[in-house]
């Protein structure tokens, strides 16, 4: 089992991007940048792969409707060449909410669009032949009677590092999980319950494991959550600063009945609360949101309290097949995020 985290730059991003440093020093093996809408996440993953050497850096996630498929292969390779061929392209659909409001993009067929890419991008970094493809969603080059019919079907000019660059997907319905443990490299999921994830993930897993090409190996996934260590209801307490980031998703990532978030929460078995969460957060109710949010949840999706507990959480995430754990550390006074990166590497 690797660890890994995602990259938090609340406080600034070139502190954060230092810390990251010291981790990769501590023995951290991939990080994770978001984009959502905020900073563009490939600018920031150029300025890791030029601060750090061993380090893998991934998107979690880039989203697949604002950019061309091809943008999204060279973007990757650009990456993977700054870092030597470290990187891990994470993509995602995200939300209707995100695309059409923010982008302005018609927030249409997923999945679909997702495996198409897939196949685009890896078709791009083989460098092979010249790009042709012909989908629903894309068709390249685009035919006469939907543009000037002067394009051409082209090579990209540079040479990807690897012809191979590992893809993620972050999905939560049983269709994209599928779909994801298909065609994907890595599954990226969130709210991740290692005891329940047999029966809410099982099938859909399987169902892509079926049909999936040897070739690809095995499936690896991303899961944990807050990382603190240490004796007393001090560290217990740590996660609770997980509360309003569920109470966020659950209740307020979508509207009601398009909520993915809110839909994994029922499946795992929290369905009242779940609805509790929403109706509060919906109505501007936020901090009653957060009281929402059972610590029982709390606790499934940390790794937070003395040692031995945190190597029984450890445990239960490698049980359910998670290949990447992904850590948060939360420092106590007189620890850093990187002796604790070294402590759950020794973990694992």
């Amino acid at each position: 089992m690797k660890i890994s985290t995602t990259l938090s730059y609340a406080g600034g991003f070139k502190e954060a991007a230092r810390e990251v440093a010291e981790m990769e020093k501590a023995g951290l093996d991939l990080v994770w940048v978001a984009e959502a809408y905020g900073f563009d996440s490939p600018s920031l993953m150029g300025y890791l792969a030029a601060l750090t050497e061993t380090v893998e850096i991934g998107s979690a996630i880039l989203p697949i409707y604002t950019r061309t498929p091809t943008l999204i292969a060279m973007t990757a390779a650009g990456i993977d060449a700054l870092s030597d061929g470290r990187f891990h392209l994470g993509l995602g659909a995200s939300g209707p909410q995100v695309i059409e409001g923010f982008h302005g993009v018609a927030y249409t067929n997923p999945l679909g669009r997702t495996r198409e890419i897939i196949e685009i991008c890896r078709d791009v970094w083989k460098r092979e032949a010249p790009l042709v493809h012909a989908g629903k969603n894309y068709t390249l080059p685009l035919p006469p009677e939907q543009g000037t019919g002067l394009g051409k079907a082209l090579k990209i000019i540079a040479h990807p590092v690897r012809s191979s660059i590992p893809v993620w997907v972050a999905s939560l319905g049983e269709k994209n999980v599928a779909m994801t443990a298909e065609v994907a490299d890595g599954w990226i999921p969130i709210l991740f319950i290692p005891e329940r994830a047999r029966d809410v993930w099982g099938d859909p897993l399987a169902a892509g494991t079926a049909k999936r090409d040897p070739a690809l190996g095995e499936l690896m996934i991303t899961a944990g959550g807050l990382l603190a260590i240490g004796e007393g209801e001090e560290i217990v307490k740590l996660r609770e600063l997980q509360r309003p980031m569920v109470a966020l998703y659950v209740g307020g990532m979508g509207a009601k009945g398009k909520n993915f978030y809110n839909e994994l929460a029922c499946r795992y078995g929290f369905e009242a609360a779940a609805a509790e969460i929403q109706d509060l957060y919906l109505a501007g109710k936020k901090r009653e949101a957060e009281a929402a949010v059972p610590d029982e949840f709390l606790e499934l999706t940390t790794l937070c309290g003395p040692r031995s507990y945190v190597e029984e959480r450890v445990a239960a995430f490698r049980e359910a097949g998670v290949t990447h754990l992904q850590v948060h550390p939360l420092a106590a006074p007189g620890e850093t995020a990187a002796s604790l990166i070294e402590a759950v590497k020794a973990m694992v």
